[in-house]
């Protein structure tokens, strides 16, 4: 019984640490398009782990109006999207 508890307990803290990273896993990208009247950029991205979706162009939403700053057609970003709302949108850039 205490073999399993060691056990369980080192699972669980080697979860924990290897979850938030990919949480906050960045995705490269390049902008084809922004849209700043709509707040939407359009992009051409590798594979979102996170989402569960191979690469592709897909329009998003900005978590941050600040970001539509950066976003410039032919830029090549890495960039953290997930689903707000039921809406993806890119809430964090580098």
């Amino acid at each position: 019984m205490r073999n399993l508890t060691t056990l369980l307990t080192a699972a669980i803290l080697l979860s924990a640490a290897v979850f938030p990273s990919l949480a906050n896993e960045y995705t490269k990208g390049v902008v084809k398009k922004v849209d700043a009247k709509a707040g939407k950029v359009t992009i051409i991205h590798e594979e979102l782990t996170k989402l569960d979706m191979p690469a592709m162009t897909m329009v998003f939403r900005l978590a941050d109006e600040a970001m539509l700053e950066r976003m410039k057609e032919g830029a090549e970003i890495e960039f953290i999207a997930d689903r707000v709302q039921g809406k993806l949108v890119v809430t964090d850039l580098k």
